[in-house]
């Protein structure tokens, strides 16, 4: 949901781009100028500058910013180790972190008046989800080769056909439980906001729903992420 001004707009109409009107512009310029790309860059460039700035050179007695990023990036590595094991946490550590920082910044930035958060636009959602299908299918078959199709076989041979074209409609089923779960909570939030701020301006009723959209934004993200997690591990263990 977009904000009736979004700051990235006057931005683009500053630097001379194409600011769009539409759902999806019509030159790929325009298309590269659209919110939920612009805001996503914008997340992007905050997740690289920030830890630079807040962290400066690693000492051996931290700093708080340092202390900060240690304990994120510690406690992830933690929750990651009890889904996959010490060896696919390093393995799958790098993208997860990325998916937790990226999804945690894209939702509660839409909580600032004149911004909008990029995953509630399902392009930026499904774009995770077929990201996170494909990863753990390909994890499946690096680990198991072709016997992973046993895990879609089910234990009963008899049923094992109906067992797989039920275990092929529920794992494409995923792609868009997984990316809808997120897009739609986020553009909730984003919805409702714009209404209460239409209505009441920028005064005390909106605040509960700021509070409750941190909220929202931060369990989104850890629900996206540990069923990612969840997938992939479901993907690297044996087939009974």
């Amino acid at each position: 949901m977009e904000h009736p001004i979004l700051f990235i707009s006057l931005i683009l109409q500053a630097l001379g781009l194409p600011v769009p009107h539409t759902p999806v512009g019509h030159t790929l310029l325009e298309k590269l100028c659209e919110p939920y790309m612009t805001y996503t860059w914008m997340v992007m460039i905050f997740l690289i500058i920030v830890p630079k700035l807040t962290m400066g050179k690693l000492e051996i007695v931290p700093g708080s910013g340092q202390n900060f990023w240690e304990v994120v990036i510690s406690g992830l590595m933690d929750i990651f180790e009890e889904n996959l094991g010490k060896k696919g946490a390093r393995m799958l550590y790098p993208m997860m972190a990325t998916f937790s920082l990226y999804i945690v910044i894209a939702n509660m930035i839409g909580l600032i008046p004149g911004f909008m958060s990029p995953t509630s636009n399902w392009n930026i959602t499904l774009a995770m989800t077929i990201i996170v299908w494909v990863t753990h299918h390909a994890l499946g078959l690096r680990y198991h080769g072709l016997k992973y199709i046993k895990h879609f076989l089910g234990p009963v041979p008899i049923l094992a056909p109906f067992m797989l074209i039920l275990e092929i409609i529920s794992n494409l089923a995923r792609l868009l439980s997984l990316s809808m779960r997120l897009f739609g909570n986020i553009m909730a939030k984003e919805i409702l906001l714009a209404v209460l701020f239409m209505l009441a301006g920028a005064f005390f009723a909106p605040l509960p729903i700021l509070c409750l959209g941190v909220l929202v934004s931060l369990v989104q993200a850890a629900v996206f992420v540990l069923l990612a997690v969840s997938y992939c591990a479901q993907a690297m263990e044996p087939a009974h």
